[in-house]
Order: structure tokens, then sequence, then C-alpha cells
């Protein structure tokens, strides 16, 4: 009998980045982060995910740190391990589409800071958003993943998912990702689609789920079964609920067998421990909800990822309308279908849920509309895989006149006005790129960051001239 050809799985890590996104709304600092790194360098990750996203955003506007200063010192502590980000497109990290020149340059800047591997996306599939990104990081060298957003409806037919992948190794990713936001992919389904991947294109496969509808675990095994190359897990004390399944729990389970990662659980073990103490601490301060560490099986009926799930309850109560939450989740996948029925991930799971919120809240449908929504039904955040509701587009944009074209490319250079706007508060070039995403945030950052630079100033200068008892 021919002997059994070893494939080990390979685990990219993403304690630093998604699990804490998607659990403690972003808050892990780099000086929580630093003091594990070099434990974590030595496990052997195939990648450990831990920039991009709403890192960014939050770096600046909650735990005032600058995003590019934490990147270059995770950088220096992982020596033996790539580092990964999750870029979205056009969108880079913000909200909004950027011009190609602020895309390029950040591409440029993060991989110069550090960053091996870039995980780009786009919330409608529209892979006219994300060519300016994957040239720019093919220029640089850097690992371009592609990542298509999983979603659920009509269109979304394994030949719909095959042929992306077609068209994803055309434009020259060197992996493509499975993104999974939701939770909605279910184990038999996972074989299904990773065998129609692996039959039609040549690139690694890496699979991305979230444990918020309770099968997530199972959906990894029959993926990897079916020959998925990299999983994205976190250390156990900020896994399961709207986080990844559980690295030391995926390591165990192919333990011994053809996938065997041979990781060594003594040293995850002793990340764990590291990590556990501020888990607890975000449950006692209410960081950590209860809430979001569960099952919600209602993710498979209404397709509502978990982030968008606290985001609506935060709504509704501002509003005292708590009681409308059924209603808000009914009116979710109707406005979706209103909008082409795009996978419902950042901004597009945001827009979709606002504009559910306010059908419900106003008693009437559309009858108030946010700028968002506006966007989307206008072609400005791209093509979506099915048409626009014609008579809901009309009652919403009038007779402006939708465009068609990649949205970019109605977009003129931006970064030389940006650069002269911030020249004041410049310290690095990569400023310009915070302050490009992020003006009123990222001034504020400035302000801050000089007011603690003039202090820190000013106690040298008291320093220097006391004199000390012996």
């Amino acid at each position: 009998m021919a002997e059994q050809v070893k494939k080990p799985l390979k685990i990219t890590e993403t304690v630093l980045r998604d699990a804490h996104q998607s659990l403690i709304a972003t808050r892990m600092s780099t000086e929580q982060m630093l003091p594990i790194v070099d434990k974590m360098d030595k496990v052997g990750y195939h990648a450990v995910e831990c920039w991009g996203g709403a890192t960014f955003d939050a770096s600046l506007r909650f735990l005032k740190e600058d995003p590019w200063e934490r990147l270059r010192k995770l950088r220096d502590g992982f020596k033996n391990t790539k580092l990964q980000m999750l870029f979205r497109g056009q969108n880079i990290l913000g909200y909004n589409h950027y011009a190609d020149d602020v895309v390029e340059y950040f591409v440029q800047k993060s991989i110069a800071n550090g960053i091996d591997i870039i995980r780009i996306f786009d919330c409608f599939n529209d892979l006219r958003n994300l060519q300016t990104a994957v040239k720019a990081a093919n220029k640089e060298k850097g690992h371009v993943q592609i990542a298509l957003s999983y979603t659920l409806g009509d269109a979304y037919t394994l030949e719909y998912w095959t042929g992306m992948a077609k068209k994803i190794e055309e434009m020259g990713a060197d992996s493509l990702c499975i993104k999974d936001m939701a939770g909605l992919l279910v184990p038999y389904e996972a074989t299904k689609l990773v065998k129609a991947l692996k039959a039609g294109t040549k690139l690694p496969i890496e699979m991305h789920t979230h444990y918020t509808s309770g099968v997530a675990s199972m959906t990894y095994l029959k993926s990897v079964e079916a020959g998925a190359d990299i999983i994205d897990t976190a250390m156990s004390p900020f896994a399961m609920g709207t986080s990844q399944p559980a690295t030391e729990v995926m390591v165990e389970t192919f333990r011994g067998t053809e996938y065997d990662t041979g990781l060594d659980q003594n040293l995850l073990a002793e990340i764990a421990d590291y990590f556990r103490p501020m888990q607890e601490e975000a449950l006692k301060t209410g960081l950590l909800n209860p809430k979001v560490m569960g099952v919600n099986i209602k993710t498979l009926l209404y397709q509502v990822p978990g982030g968008m799930l606290s985001n609506l309850v935060s709504q509704l109560k501002e509003a005292h309308a708590e009681d409308k939450y059924y209603q808000v989740l009914e009116e979710i996948p109707r406005v979706r279908k209103d909008f082409g029925e795009p996978p419902l991930v950042t901004p597009s799971s945001q827009i979709v849920g606002t504009q559910a919120v306010l059908n419900v809240l106003q008693g009437e449908r559309y009858k108030m509309v946010t700028k968002e929504s506006k966007k989307v039904l206008s072609g400005e955040f791209g093509e979506t895989v099915k048409p626009f509701n014609k008579e809901i587009q009309k009652k919403c944009i009038g007779n402006t006149k939708p465009i068609t074209c990649r949205p970019a490319d109605l977009i003129k250079p931006q970064l030389a006005e940006y650069e002269k706007e911030i020249a004041q508060w410049k310290q690095q070039d990569e400023d310009v790129l915070s302050y490009a995403l992020f003006p009123q945030v990222a001034t504020e950052f400035f302000k801050y960051r000089q007011a603690q630079q003039e202090k820190v100033d000013v106690t040298s200068a008291d320093t220097t001239n006391k004199a000390y008892p012996v």
C-alpha cells in the first residue's frame, strides 16, 4: 500500500488582530502585546495577523497610539514569523474609497514597516476595487492574498466562487482566502466549496471563519480534509464566540494525522496563560460582554455578523426601541436584497444594518435614507452580484445617474493635498496616511502626541539641575 503523503496544516494566529477586534472592540494595546511576542515567535505559525482591520482606527482613536509604531515594534519582535494584515481594497482601512495614489502609498508603507502578507478584500467582491492594491503589493514584493467575502444567496453558487477564484489567480494573487465573517459556512458545504476551489485553482487556500453560529471548528475539520492549506485560529482566551476557533483545539484535532501541525502544546499553553488574565480583566470591566461568547444561531437565519449584531443593539438602545430588535433582524435581509444582495462585511454590514434600523423606526421603508445607502445605490461602492431594486433605487437617489465604472476612476489623486493639510503635524512619512484615512481622529492624535512630547521635554529639563541626595 502506498504510504500516505503528509500534508501538515498551517496555522495563522489572529489573537493580535481579529480575535480582540471581535471580542473586546480592538482594545488590546501594543504594551499588552509585546511581552509575549518572543514566545509566539517560537511557535512556528504560518503567519501572525497583527495589523489592519479596525486596529488602525482603534489605536489612534481609543488607545492614543501610533499604529505605525505598533507595526514596527511587532516587526522587531517577530524575527522568524510572517506578519499579516487585513486591507479593505480601495477602502484601505477606512470607510470610503480613496484615490489610487493613497492606496499605492499605503501598501508601500505597510510592507516597508514590516508586513509580509496583505489580505485584500472588497465588501461586494467587486474585483475592480482590488486591482490597485494587488498591483501595488506585487510591486513591493509582498505576498498578496485575495479574500472572497463568503455569503449565501441565489447568486452565490459553486460556479460563482470557482469563477472568482480563477479571476483572482489571473489578477496576480499568491493565495486565496475564504473570508466567512458571519460564520455562515457549514461543514458539508465547506467540503464542496474547498474541493471545487482546489479543482479550479492552483492557489493555496486559507479558511477564515468566526464561531458565531457554533459550527466553525467542524467547518475547519471538513475544509482541511477537503484540501484547505491554512486555517485562522485564535489563542483560547480570545477564541470562540464572535472570534475564531481556538488554536490549541485545532492543533490537538489534527495531532497524529497526516495534517499534524507539529506545533507544541506546552508552548501554546504558556501563551494562553499570558492572555488569560487579560480576558478575565476584560470580563470584569465589561469590555468583554459574555453575550458575544455564546452561540447565536440567528446568524444563519439573518446572515448578520456578530459585530453587526452588537451594533444594532446599541443603535436601538440609543433610540429607546430595543423591543424592535426582531423586526430589524427581519428587515435586514430585505434591505440586503434591495441593495443587490452583497455580502455583509465592513462597510456594507453597517450600511445595510443602519438602513434597516431606520426603516423599522420610521414605520415606513426608505422614508429616511442615509448618505451611505445613497452611495451604494449610486454605484459608488462598486458593483453587486445582483442588480439593485429599481423602485427603491429611484426612491432613494431620484434622477441621479448611477456610475458603472470602477469607482476610484472618478477620484483625483489626493496625496499632495493631504500633505499640505498635515504639514504642521507631520513627524514621519506615514502620518499623511493616518490623516488621509481618519482626518479628525488623526489630528486629535497628533495634538496629543505633541503634548506628550512637550511634557517629556519639560520633565527632562526640570531634572537636569536638581541636586539629589547621595
